[in-house]
């Protein structure tokens, strides 16, 4: 079953954890090179970051690709392409799920929500975004679906719109709750170094 098959890949990665900042940050390294660091909140084990790098055919490690949490401010850190911010008014999507669903919010669209329509593109295997009035269009998928290999399903998909914000809510289906439940089990037996030491791995 596919979500076995990631679940297995998940257990096989050579895995480091560290608890800093009431953050539990946990890296893994699969065995085709590819990285993936993902940070949870120590009390609840709520996901709050994920992102991936890969390595190129040169062996160079590319940039960090944010999957879930928020983009670093522009400018933050170092200087650089970064000096070219975009507008602040502009729309600002971003991934940040909850323990039931996943959760996307796309911040500066003041439109009301009679504006907006959400929807599943099966073909596609995404989820669509766009306005009556033609002043916003998105789409995206949903990498978890993809991964246990899930077909999209219209009916778990919700919307809201409040301060400028849409929130886009697409319910965690059971298969995923449970391997989430499984990786937390698996994660706990990680041993877990302190930010003033070492990590250390499996």
């Amino acid at each position: 079953m596919a979500v076995t098959g990631w679940l297995e890949s998940l257990r096989a990665a050579e895995k480091t954890a560290l608890l800093q900042d009431g953050r539990r940050k946990v890296h893994y390294l699969f065995p085709d090179g590819k990285e993936m660091a993902e940070e949870y909140d120590e009390k609840t084990s709520e996901l709050l970051v994920r992102k991936w790098r890969v390595k190129s055919a040169l062996g160079a490690l590319s940039q960090w690709q944010l999957e879930v949490g928020e983009p670093a401010l522009p400018g933050a850190g170092s200087l650089g392409p970064e000096l070219i911010k975009e507008s602040n008014a502009n729309p600002i999507f971003m991934r940040k799920d909850t323990k039931t669903s996943f959760q996307w919010r796309i911040r500066n669209l003041p439109y009301p929500k009679d504006v907006y329509s959400v929807g599943v593109a099966q073909k596609e295997r995404c989820i669509v975004v766009r306005t009556t009035n033609k002043k916003y269009y998105k789409k995206f998928s949903i990498p978890d679906l993809d991964r246990y290999q899930l077909p999209l399903d219209d009916s778990l998909l919700s919307f809201a719109h409040a301060n400028c914000t849409l929130i886009i809510s697409y319910q965690k289906p059971k298969e995923i709750m449970m391997a989430e439940s499984e990786l937390q089990k698996e994660l706990k037996k990680v041993k877990t170094a302190h930010s003033d030491g070492d990590c250390k791995t499996q």
